[in-house]
């Protein structure tokens, strides 16, 4: 993989810490949709669907590849700030918010309409993760691609014995969702197993699982603001342990990247 630090569509020098969450999914998804692109013709322009895209984190970097961003999204407010922020960043005419969600996806997009889709920070909060994907599949046209990101068991297990939480971290461990607690705010974490094996029963072909976050929740903040070098340093090392197996049982994160079956 090679260095995250100067991409994410121009967005992350203005918000260098945001790149230490955004970095590596963002350096996959990219490659994605060039390759999805090339097999097309160099000069075409996807259709791209951005479930639960809230405010265009992605979507927006996205279009001004080029690409044409649905994004539906449940909030009217995260729909009207991706608006502005579409408009800001001049690719308003490339990006459209729907308002709906992920389990009643087929109500306002169409079916197979889409060279690419994205699920980030969606199963963690639905009622039936797997319907949920397999609507996020179907919405791909054949040799689509998906790009799945969920929140990852270890890393909130290891996050939670390194507070001094171990009471909450065994919980983790244990709990069927992955729950440390009444107070946690995330209903649902997956393993790298669990999640694989909902894409491929979902009708996709697993291409690559990536650790994310891996290093950067756990590092305090003031080394990374204050140290020089610190910021680039750490976005190599996460870049280089997102690709290790033996690092994504501990990941904040797990992204998937997929391939419709044709």
């Amino acid at each position: 993989m090679s260095d995250p630090s100067p991409a994410f569509g121009g967005e992350t020098p203005s918000r260098p810490r945001s790149s230490l969450r955004t970095a590596v999914v963002w350096e996959v998804l990219e490659r994605a949709l060039r390759s999805r692109a090339a097999a097309l013709g160099d000069a075409a322009v996807l259709d791209v669907l951005d479930t639960g895209g809230g405010t265009g984190n992605f979507a927006v970097p996205v279009a001004r590849l080029g690409h044409r961003v649905t994004v539906v999204d449940p909030s009217p407010n995260a729909l009207f700030a991706l608006e502005r922020r579409a408009a800001e960043a001049g690719v308003a005419d490339r990006v459209n918010g729907v308002q709906g969600d992920i389990l009643g996806l087929f109500d306002v997009v169409e079916r197979g309409g889409y060279d690419a889709v994205l699920c980030h920070g969606v199963l963690e909060y639905v009622d039936d993760p797997a319907e949920g994907l397999r609507n996020a599949v179907e919405a791909l046209r054949p040799a689509g691609a998906l790009s799945l990101l969920a929140a990852g068991l270890g890393g909130a297990v290891l996050a939670r014995a390194l507070a001094g939480h171990f009471t909450e971290a065994r919980q983790a461990l244990t709990d069927p969702a992955g729950r440390w607690g009444e107070g946690d705010p995330v209903p649902r974490r997956f393993t790298v197993e669990l999640l694989t094996e909902l894409v491929e029963k979902a009708g996709a072909e697993v291409g690559a699982v990536h650790g994310v976050r891996v290093f950067s929740d756990l590092v305090p903040g003031v080394l990374v603001d204050t140290q020089p070098g610190a910021l680039e340093a750490l976005l190599k090392l996460e870049a280089a342990a997102a690709e290790q197996p033996s690092f994504h049982s501990v990941a904040s994160q797990l992204h998937v990247l997929g391939e419709k079956r044709a």
